[in-house]
C-alpha cells in the first residue's frame, strides 16, 4: 500500500521528450474484490497531474485483463536522486493526504514493484504521439498493452540484449508484435524506502501494443505456427531464462497516456 503522502506542486513539469524515462517503476497492485474501478476513478481524477507537476511522469495505468483485482501502472523519473525528492514531495503533500485513506482502502498489497531502466539508450517509451485525454474522459481504448517479464539468475547481459534485438524482436514484429520499449532491472539502492521495491530480481521486461485483443490473439496464433519462433527464439530463450516468462495483458484506463 501507499505508505506516506503529496508535495506542493512544483511549477516545472516533466518535459515531453522523445523517449521516457531513465528510471521506470512497473507497479502491480492487488486489490480488494470489486475495488479496481474505485481506485481507477480516483487515480485518473486526482493523481496524474499532481505527480507530473513535481517531475514524476505517469506513463500509463491499466486493468489486468486476466485478474479483475489487479491494477498495474508505470511511472518514470529522470534519475534515482530526483525520484527520492519527487516521491517525498508527493507522499508528503496535500493531494495524497486528502485521498490516501480512500486509495489504501482499495488495496491488499502494493509492494509488487520492479525498478527498471531502458536496456539500451534508445529502448525507452516514446510517448510523443500519445496525448493524454482530459479529466472528464470516460472512453476506454480498445488497445492492449502486453508486458512480458523474463527472469534471470544474474543481471541481464549484453549478449541477451543482442539476442533479443536480433533474434526475438524481428520475428515478433513480423507477426504483428512490434516492440515499443524494453528494460532491465535498475540495481540502485531504493532511494525512497517507504515504498518497497522487489530486491534481488534480475529481469528483462518488454512491451508491445496491439490494436485490440483480437489482434493479440491472432499474433499468438501466428507465433504458435511459426517454426522459426519455436526453433530459434524459444530454444534460444531457454538458454537464458531462470523460469517461465510472466505475461501481463493490460487494458489502458481512459486517461492512460500509454494507450496505442
Amino acid at each position: 500500500m501507499f505508505k506516506e503522502a503529496v508535495a506542493e506542486p512544483n511549477s516545472e513539469c516533466l518535459k515531453e521528450e522523445q523517449l521516457c524515462c531513465p528510471i521506470v517503476e512497473l507497479r502491480q497492485y492487488t486489490l480488494h474484490p470489486g475495488k479496481r474501478d474505485v481506485l481507477i476513478d480516483l487515480f485518473d481524477r486526482e493523481f496524474i497531474e499532481p505527480q507530473e507537476a513535481i517531475r514524476i511522469k505517469v506513463i500509463g495505468q491499466f486493468r489486468d485483463v486476466d485478474d479483475p483485482d489487479r491494477f498495474v501502472w508505470l511511472r518514470g523519473f529522470r534519475d534515482m536522486a530526483s525520484r527520492a525528492k519527487a516521491l517525498q514531495d508527493f507522499y508528503g503533500g496535500p493531494v495524497w493526504k486528502a485521498h490516501r485513506e480512500a486509495a489504501n482502502a482499495t488495496m491488499v498489497d502494493s509492494d509488487n514493484v520492479l525498478l527498471l531502466h531502458p536496456a539500451t539508450p534508445v529502448s525507452g517509451f516514446s510517448l510523443e504521439n500519445m496525448k493524454r485525454p482530459p479529466v472528464d474522459t470516460d472512453k476506454v481504448p480498445s488497445s492492449l498493452i502486453v508486458a512480458t517479464i523474463y527472469y534471470f539468475e544474474a543481471p541481464v547481459t549484453a549478449d541477451f540484449v543482442d539476442f533479443f534485438e536480433h533474434a526475438l524482436k524481428p520475428v515478433a514484429k513480423s507477426f504483428g508484435g512490434a516492440v515499443s520499449a524494453y528494460f532491465v532491472t535498475e540495481n540502485s539502492e531504493n532511494t525512497f524506502p517507504a515504498l518497497p521495491v522487489r530486491e534481488g530480481e534480475n529481469v528483462f521486461v518488454w512491451f508491445s501494443i496491439f490494436q485490440d485483443s483480437v489482434a493479440y490473439e491472432n499474433y499468438g496464433a501466428a507465433l504458435s505456427r511459426s517454426e522459426q519462433w519455436r526453433s530459434e527464439v524459444l530454444k534460444g530463450l531457454a538458454h537464458y531464462l531462470r523460469s517461465a516468462p510472466e505475461v501481463l495483458k493490460l487494458s489502458p484506463t481512459a486517461r492512460s497516456q500509454l494507450r496505442g
